[in-house]
């Protein structure tokens, strides 16, 4: 794989290219599929710990250049210590993405868009839920390319962000606790806020310093995620989420990727895991049919 190069659709705002992120949403629309990506991790506290593997694949293609969809779904693995193996689909995924900004000099990307978790579609053995959840989410990325030659250095520093709110289509549920008693479960609105800091390699060999880098680390982007939930209503609840460092290798048309998963917090629970993506730029690899925009094209 060799460094991405600027003619090519995916990604760019001026001479800044931002990679596929593995854990949050990065904010360009595209035509580009992830198959697969992969986690392990063990979940759950030390009183009932469960391995949960998954393997997801994520399609998503342009309408217009700055307009887009894409679907998801992912497969689940349930390992409870001392419990029976349970398997099968979590619930699927719809999203549109609209592109409103692009700032090629300042590096500087906006979009707007919602994902849509399809309630009843996956399996309620693994934990899909039967009602639906919208949430809708602006998103930003935003390249360092612009600072002074005093801070030259830090050029290749981007982030990538969103924020959105998760509405459920049903505000609780009713079930029976172990001893047959009803019990209702709320389900609240929850804020979702998801943001990548990179530093680019690439850009620092390419338009700050070549450095001299060996191989296959001239294409790396070391990255730290950060995902994010807060419920706000209805019972509230602990924020949680993972922090996720790794490291990316970007091609022209594909891109590898492998983070660790470290909980947030204790009310995250759980232990590090590890997540994996092979991702493919389909508007680099096929620009003259399946990589191009449905209208307008």
């Amino acid at each position: 794989m060799g460094w991405a190069d600027p003619s090519f659709a995916h990604g760019f705002a001026g001479k800044r290219f931002f990679p596929a992120t593995l854990a949050t949403d990065d904010p360009f629309v595209a035509d580009e599929l992830s198959l697969p990506t992969v986690s392990r991790r063990r979940t759950a506290d030390d009183a009932a710990p469960s391995i949960d593997s998954s393997a997801s694949v994520d399609f998503s293609k342009r309408v217009t250049d700055d307009f887009g969809v894409g679907f998801g779904a992912t497969w689940l693995r349930l390992e409870p210590r001392g419990g029976t193996r349970v398997q099968g689909f979590d619930n699927f995924a719809l999203n549109a993405k609209y592109q409103f900004y692009k700032s090629d000099l300042h590096e500087t990307i906006l979009s707007v868009g919602v994902d849509a978790d399809l309630g009843g579609t996956g399996s309620r053995r693994v934990g899909a839920e039967s009602f639906s959840t919208i949430t809708p989410a602006l998103f930003v990325g935003r390249g360092f390319g612009d600072l002074p030659e005093a801070l030259r250095l830090l050029r290749p520093v981007a982030m990538t962000g969103s924020v959105g709110i998760g509405v459920p289509t049903r505000s609780s549920s009713a079930s029976l606790d172990d001893d047959g008693n009803p019990v209702t479960e709320p389900h609240p609105h929850v804020l979702k806020i998801g943001f990548a800091l990179e530093y680019s390699l690439p850009y620092l060999n390419a338009f700050v310093k070549d450095i001299g880098l060996p191989g296959p680390l001239r294409n790396a982007i070391p990255i730290i995620e950060v995902a994010l939930e807060k419920p706000l209503d209805r019972g509230r609840g602990p924020t949680t989420g993972t922090i996720n460092p790794g490291i990316l290798f970007p091609g022209r048309t594909m891109q590898l990727g492998i983070e660790a998963v470290i909980p947030v917090n204790r009310r995250t629970g759980g232990s590090t895991g590890v997540l994996m993506q092979l991702h493919f730029f389909l508007d680099d690899l096929f620009p003259k049919s399946l990589g191009k925009p449905l209208l307008g094209g």
